[in-house]
């Protein structure tokens, strides 16, 4: 394999030989918490880091070894790292790169427990987080300071679809000397590969998307070998044990194999569950980044090779009609998460967002009436028509 090799090349043998291990076409499990040593000299140099070799699945294991290799080559960058959880990830990143008196800035809309953690985590241990609408770069140039070390972001942000522009934020962050964190969960290094357009760090649930089955709970961060060796020895290792398991790896591993597959087939059915949605006469509006109507449409062409298939959307009735809307459906599934092969449906002020207060999410653009949809792989025409139904029960219940 070459470093031209295409992107499912990559994800399906980069970083493995099968004649290396007796000819097993997939990787071995390595399912050990410890690794033995071929003299004390030699466990000596390891732990010295002086000889390459695994001495605890804590730090390092051939299994996420393979995964953290695979993820970092799909993103471009020169190392990954693997941890438990998405949170396990943006906590052990963060953790790492700042301390009491630095400043965090952050665009306006996170993911509710990316919210929760910067306000109840960073901010009790002195560091000030500071949120700004990131949608116009310009607003970061005159309110970084002497003590901003981090800018961090979503692109498309959870929940409402917002794009930050990747390249303009990281250029202007890079002057002051700031570095750059994404969380790319929703677009996946298929879509959108930031470290490529000035990105320092990179993060993933890769519970969602790369696993891709919702059969797992798995993080992880990519960026410079020596950015990652510090969050793996610190923010990992020391400070959070988020530690992922070489079975979920393994997984995880299986599914960065149709990953391209998998993602076509989200974006194809999303385009036109989207269109069909700002069509219908009972939805107050849509927001996804393939739709003029969104605003945003020239930079998701380009940063994002497709607009994704997570959309949200807010019914003209209100949270109300859209509780009755989701009790109303039969095949999509009321449930949180994202990026599997159902598609799921959910309410994120009541739900993933509720570690905002009402007037916080009022400030930071989640609206109470707002849906988040994750289209899923089942046929299109099946979603619509579920989607279809349920609308038209709604619409008769609220006219009753």
């Amino acid at each position: 394999m070459t470093p031209t090799s295409g992107f499912s090349t990559r994800a399906i043998h980069l970083g493995y030989e099968p004649m290396d291990h007796q000819g097993a076409l997939t990787p071995p499990l390595h399912l050990t918490s410890t690794f033995a040593f071929d003299s004390a000299e030699a466990g000596s140099d390891i732990f010295a880091g002086e000889r390459g070799g695994y001495l605890y699945s804590r730090i390092a294991n051939p299994t996420t070894d393979l995964l953290e290799r695979r993820v970092a080559a799909l993103e471009g960058a020169e190392a990954g790292l693997a941890l438990a959880s998405g949170m396990g990830a943006i906590t052990a990143t963060l953790w790492t790169l700042l301390s009491p008196g630095d400043e965090v800035i952050v665009d306006t809309t996170l993911y509710g427990c990316t919210f929760a953690f910067m306000h109840h985590g960073l901010a009790k241990f002195g560091v000030t987080v500071t949120h700004l609408d990131l949608t116009d770069p310009e607003t970061l140039r005159t309110a970084m300071t002497d003590k901003t070390r981090v800018v961090y972001f979503e692109t498309p942000a959870n929940p409402n679809m917002r794009l930050v522009d990747i390249a303009a934020v990281s250029g202007i962050a890079h002057q002051r000397g700031a570095l750059v964190v994404v969380d790319n969960t929703y677009a996946t290094p298929y879509l959108t590969r930031p470290v490529a357009l000035g990105a320092d760090l990179v993060v993933h649930s890769a519970t969602k998307y790369l696993g891709g089955h919702g059969d797992l709970v798995a993080g992880l961060v990519v960026g410079s070998a020596e950015m990652i060796d510090r969050i793996r020895l610190v923010g990992m290792k020391d400070m959070t044990g988020a530690v992922m398991a070489p079975f979920n790896a393994m997984l995880v591993l299986r599914g960065l194999k149709t990953l391209a597959l998998r993602m076509e087939r989200h974006c194809d059915s999303a385009e036109r569950v989207a269109a069909w949605l700002a069509a219908h006469p009972g939805v107050e509006g849509v927001h996804f980044p393939g739709l003029d109507c969104c605003g945003q449409r020239d930079l998701a062409r380009r940063q994002m090779a497709r607009p994704g298939a997570m959309i949200a959307f807010e019914l003209k009735g209100g949270y109300a009609a859209g509780c009755r809307m989701m009790n109303a459906l039969r095949l999509v599934r009321r449930a949180v998460s994202l990026g599997d092969a159902e598609t799921l449906i959910q309410h994120p002020a009541s739900m993933t967002h509720s570690t905002y207060t009402p007037e916080e999410r009022a400030r930071h653009g989640i609206g109470e009436g707002l849906i988040r949809l994750s289209v899923g792989l089942e046929d299109c025409d099946d979603i619509l028509a579920d989607l279809d139904q349920a609308l038209a029960a709604a619409a008769l219940r609220m006219a009753g």
